[in-house]
Order: structure tokens, then sequence, then C-alpha cells
């Protein structure tokens, strides 16, 4: 775990994958980073490598995290995403073991500790309570709960998922936030997950294929505002 990253709940992820690129990519970061800065929110960002440095030049509060990367060190490996490179480039983080880029444990547990070395954050994803588990034994920054066959489906994981992952996490690491992912469509599912009592939740396809992304942008970080305060009236976590 990098200790020096900071992030706080409750926070959201956009991932574009490969939907989004280029100026178009840009223009969607800066709504994102306008609407993240309007709600006080933090919003992790992963683009395309060839979009992290035009990203993190642009905006002032989203996170840029990487899709992934590999654990090597500096010097041979042609066609790999170097650590040193991604940070150079100005990311903040780096997402691993998505559902399409699955990894070995083994492999997440290098690249988490080549991301605690070169200065970024990690967020794991993982499918059932048990790999979740597993990770969070490794001390990444952040978890992803994404059960897989949900993923782009529009349908969102159920109560008992939500709290079984996070209570199983918790216990093994309760400085460990969990995110709760696939089938987040629209500001009413955020809202939802967050009720359950998620500290985070994210989109891909909800926004990248939204008839509007920028106005659906607006909708899932407003409720995902609205949610989290009217469970912690305080502010307090």
């Amino acid at each position: 775990m990098y200790k020096d990253y900071k992030i706080s709940p409750p926070f959201f992820e956009i991932g574009p994958k490969a939907y989004l690129y280029g100026e178009r990519m840009l223009a969607l970061a800066k709504v994102i980073d306008r609407t993240a800065m309007k709600y006080d929110l933090d919003v992790i960002v992963t683009p395309q490598y060839t979009d992290i440095r035009l990203l993190a030049e642009n905006t002032e509060r989203i996170h840029v995290y990487a899709q992934h990367m590999d654990y090597l060190p500096v010097g041979r490996g042609l066609g790999s995403v170097l650590p040193e490179a991604v940070k150079a480039a100005g990311a903040v983080g780096v997402m691993l073991n998505h559902a399409e880029k699955k990894l070995t444990l083994d492999a997440v547990a290098k690249t988490i500790a080549r991301a605690d070395e070169v200065g970024l954050a990690t967020i794991v994803c993982a499918d059932s309570v048990e790999e979740l588990e597993a990770c969070a034994r490794l001390s990444p920054n952040l978890l992803v709960a994404e059960p897989t066959e949900l993923i782009g489906t529009g349908e969102t994981a159920g109560e008992n998922y939500v709290r079984a992952t996070i209570r199983a996490v918790h216990e093994i690491n309760p400085d460990i936030m969990v995110l709760q992912g696939a089938g987040i469509s629209n500001g009413r599912d955020v809202y939802d997950t967050i009720r359950l009592g998620a500290m985070a939740t994210g989109s891909t396809s909800g926004i990248m294929k939204a008839a509007d992304p920028y106005a659906m942008v607006e909708e899932m970080l407003y409720n995902l505002r609205r949610a989290w305060d009217e469970m912690h009236p305080g502010g307090a976590a």
C-alpha cells in the first residue's frame, strides 16, 4: 500500500476502457473534473496509456490511473508497461486485475510491490469474496468488488454481495476501501449502491454509452454525493 496516497469517500471510478481516447477523452475528463469539484468528490479516471499525460496536465481534481502495468524493472521488455513510465507520465495510481486484464495472484503481488516502490496507488479488481480476501492480504490501496458476470449488463450486485465483500475485506484490513462496481447504469444505481453501505462505486458503459455522457456524469456524481450525505449527515465516514 502506497502510504502517501490520499483519497476520501465517497469516491467514484470512471473507466473509459477503449471506448474513448485523445481529445474526446480530454473533453470528458474536463467535465468530470469540474463536476468532481462541484460536489467535492474524488474521482478516479483510467484513460488509455497514451492519454495519461494529456489528462494529468489538463485537470485539477481527478485521479488519473493507468488501466494496467507490468512489474518489470527498467531495461528490456518491449511492449511492456513500465511502472516508472506510468509515474513519469503523471498517473497517481494503477488499476490491476480487471476482468478484461486478469493476472495471477503472484503477478498482482509483484505489481503492487512495484507500484509502492515508484509511488503509485493501486486499485485491484476482484470477483468473489474469496478473491477479494486474497487480494486484500496483498495490501493494495483500494479494492473493486465486481461480479464478472454483471459487467456491462446494467444489473447491479445485490445487498448481500455488497455487505459481504465489505465485511470480508475489513476483517483483513480496515484501511482498504472497497468500491462496488459492475452494472452501474444511472444515478439511481449509484444512489442505491451507496445507500447499501458502499464507500464508492463506478461506471464505464453507463457513461460511455449514454445518450449524453456529460449529463450522465452529472447525474451519477450528484447521486453519489446525495446518498453519502444522507448516510453521513454529520460529515463522518
